[in-house]
């Protein structure tokens, strides 16, 4: 018998893990979402020339994505709460497999695609503000090399926000399924 086999998915404690999962995934969602709207925002600015938007450059400040990275409190919950149900629920429900690899499918590219490709276009901002390495901004991860536009990547900047973007839209379509048959549990 689990230790948690007493708690009642009706509970008051409950609800308040379950509440805490449903947000996180939420917020982790519009993160991902949100990465890619400002990614395809950026590269309308690069396609035409034009100044970046304010929104845009405050986004693409150097630093880490955090609000991105509370995706990965999604499974934390969702563990508690499998705990917390007493056996009613578990990993070989079909629904919570769905789930978890969903989930593992949205957290594996984000990190090796989706946060690696926005900390590069932090760098293009970066530089498209003039701003010197070593003045108020980190030295830039990877040297600019001609051809790229600025990125340090070889990839064109433009190319690298379409790609962000399009995977950020896949990405959230996954977790919108995910969330869909969590809440069917079918």
């Amino acid at each position: 018998m689990s230790v948690f086999a007493a708690v009642n998915t009706n509970a008051p404690g409950y609800d308040l893990v379950l509440l805490a999962h449903v947000l996180a995934a939420i917020v982790g969602l519009v993160a991902v979402l949100v990465a890619g709207g400002f990614a395809l925002a950026l590269r309308s600015a690069l396609v035409t020339g034009g100044p970046v938007p304010e929104a845009v450059r405050r986004y693409y400040r150097p630093g880490v994505n955090w609000a991105g990275r509370v995706l990965f409190l999604v499974p934390v919950f969702g563990v508690v709460l499998l705990f917390m149900s007493g056996g009613e629920w578990s990993f070989a429900d079909t629904w919570v497999s769905f789930g978890t690899a969903g989930w593992a499918l949205v957290a594996v590219a984000a990190e090796a695609v989706l946060w690696p490709g926005e900390r590069r276009l932090q760098e293009v901002v970066a530089g498209r503000e003039g701003a010197a390495p070593g003045v108020g901004r980190p030295e830039p991860e990877h040297p600019v090399t001609p051809g790229d536009g600025g990125s340090g990547t070889g990839v064109d900047p433009a190319a690298l926000c379409l790609r962000s973007g399009a995977l950020a839209i896949a990405l959230g379509g996954v977790l919108v399924a995910v969330a869909v048959v969590m809440a069917a549990k079918p």
